[in-house]
């Protein structure tokens, strides 16, 4: 397993310079998570940054994340970036675009798990954090799993501008939520262990893309018939920050650990304090 060899290319990433087709395709690490920032400085209204899709594309060719101003959710696979916006449609995200956060990696199928009548999203984490006890809990696990979905219940945003507000507050107002049913599409995933709380969510978090590119957000609610979920189980983890004022200016000791589970799973009535 290779790991980054210089620092060469983690300083090209902090000042936000486009690195070439030599750059950390050749350094990038298979078996390791790439991540993108802080989900804690997310919450707190970080929606800018120094780093762009094009360098993000060469950290992994899968996983989740978002866009600057929080101008919709981010489907990373098989190495294309697809932005699904607010309106409900989904574009592939120009190299330039600018990542506030996201978490990506070169994806292998190390643990396959066959899935049978999921009746929702509980029942969904329930078997892979058996699997992930199995496994090793410890561990990072992306996952990937295409299938037929009964029904898909998924959420984008709008983007903010500047001052930006908390992500709570973003979504309150910009949160928009779509149901398919029976629709063919790929859900990727990453579960980040206990020790990870204060730099991402712990558990899971997953993302849909249909089979045509033209659906897809961040899943609240799904089920299906049957499947088999792969999970590409990593041990290593490389964190890539900002290098801007804005950045560094954020206290990341504030506990932010509510807001980010609010975020994760609410709907846009319970972030508005209906039921």
């Amino acid at each position: 397993m290779k790991m980054y060899q210089t620092k060469k290319v983690l300083a090209s990433l902090l000042a936000g310079l486009m690195i070439g087709s030599t750059g950390y395709a050749a350094t990038a690490d298979r078996e390791s998570i790439a991540q993108v920032a802080l989900l804690q400085s997310l919450a707190q209204g970080y929606f800018g940054g120094t780093v762009t899709a094009g360098q993000l594309r060469k950290l992994g060719d899968t996983g989740i994340g978002t866009f600057e101003g929080l101008n919709g959710e981010m489907i990373v696979l098989d190495g294309k970036v697809y932005q699904a916006l607010g309106d409900g449609r989904v574009i592939v995200a120009p190299d330039k675009t600018i990542i506030p956060y996201a978490t990506v990696t070169f994806f292998d199928k190390d643990i396959a798990v066959n899935l049978k009548d999921i009746k929702d999203k509980a029942a969904f984490e329930k078997i892979l954090n058996e699997e992930v006890q199995k496994q090793g809990a410890n561990s990072f696990y992306m996952v990937k799993l295409h299938a037929q979905f009964d029904s898909v219940l998924f959420r984008s945003e709008y983007g903010s501008k500047e001052p930006y507000p908390t992500l709570v507050e973003a979504l309150k107002g910009k949160q928009t939520e779509f149901t398919e049913k029976n629709i063919n599409g790929t859900l990727v995933g990453l579960y980040c262990p206990s020790y990870m709380g204060e730099l991402n969510s712990v558990g899971w978090h997953f993302h849909f893309l249909s089979d045509d590119k033209k659906k897809g957000g961040h899943i609240l609610e799904l089920s299906l018939k049957d499947g088999t979920i792969y999970l590409d189980k990593t041990d290593k983890f490389t964190m890539i920050l900002h290098d801007d004022k804005k950045f560094h200016d954020i206290n990341l000791a504030k506990d932010m650990k509510e807001d980010i589970r609010s975020a994760e799973q609410d709907t846009k009535s319970s972030l508005q304090g209906g039921k």
